[in-house]
């Protein structure tokens, strides 16, 4: 990896403030608006994630045409493929889960802080702990699967 742009944490924070705004403007950091949405009374949502998925698919596919490095890590441009395999599957299916129970997906409910949503925070702290659990929860697969038992 190559040296980071002294300018890497500041466009960092702009793409932040700017995401955490139009997740406000648009109203999709509102957990009762995100429920809406999975109840199919109001497809919002579907045009917001639409057009930030837009922005980036044509931007990712310009951006590497146009420059060799990433102007702020300095890194080489690449695809890094993931396999569609049984994780994606049933780590997918856990996420909707918990984000269908919340009414909130990550990004949408720091966003909502800002709204002055804070009873939000347990969903957040939830969150922390969800994931601690998983990657405990790996590490242990990982040290058991591992551990080689002497052959009597």
């Amino acid at each position: 990896m190559s040296e980071r742009s002294p300018l890497f944490h500041g466009v960092i924070l702009l793409g932040g403030l700017v995401f955490g705004f139009g997740l406000g403007l648009s109203q999709m950091a509102r957990p009762e608006v995100v429920l809406n949405f999975l109840q199919f009374e109001d497809f919002g949502l579907l045009f917001v994630m639409g057009g930030g998925a837009v922005v980036t698919a044509v931007t990712f596919a310009v951006v590497p045409r146009v420059l060799e490095r990433a102007p702020l890590t300095g890194d080489i441009f690449r695809k890094r493929v993931k396999s569609f395999d049984r994780n994606v599957v049933i780590g997918g299916s856990i996420f909707g889960i918990g984000w269908g129970l919340s009414g909130i997906c990550p990004g949408a409910a720091y966003a909502s802080l800002g709204i002055g949503n804070y009873p939000i925070l347990v969903a957040i702290g939830g969150m922390f702990i969800g994931a601690y659990a998983q990657g405990y929860w790996r590490s242990y697969r990982q040290q058991t699967e591992t551990t080689v038992t002497p052959a009597d």
